[in-house]
């Protein structure tokens, strides 16, 4: 039989794990829509076909980076579009 002091630690424990366990799941979920999200994002661009390939590659060879980069550096470089005289 277990004291009351164990028994405590032990819903203390299971509490933890599922604290855990939920933290771990968000995490996993908000890296997911940032992915999915950074996809969708480069297809909808007005940039081309070529651009749109290597921005796809690079979220798909390292996603978490790619992401960023894309939402940091890529979308801006679609907003102002080169101008040709």
């Amino acid at each position: 039989m277990l004291s009351v002091v164990q028994q405590a630690a032990l819903a203390a424990d299971s509490g933890l794990y599922s604290v855990g366990l939920i933290v771990a799941a968000l995490a996993v979920l908000g890296y997911v829509v940032l992915v999915v999200g950074a996809l969708i994002s480069v297809l909808a661009s007005h940039q081309g076909l070529g651009m749109k390939l290597v921005w796809i590659v690079l979220v798909f060879m390292a996603p978490f980076l790619g992401s960023l980069l894309w939402f940091f550096i890529g979308r801006r470089s679609t907003r102002y579009p080169y101008r040709t005289a």
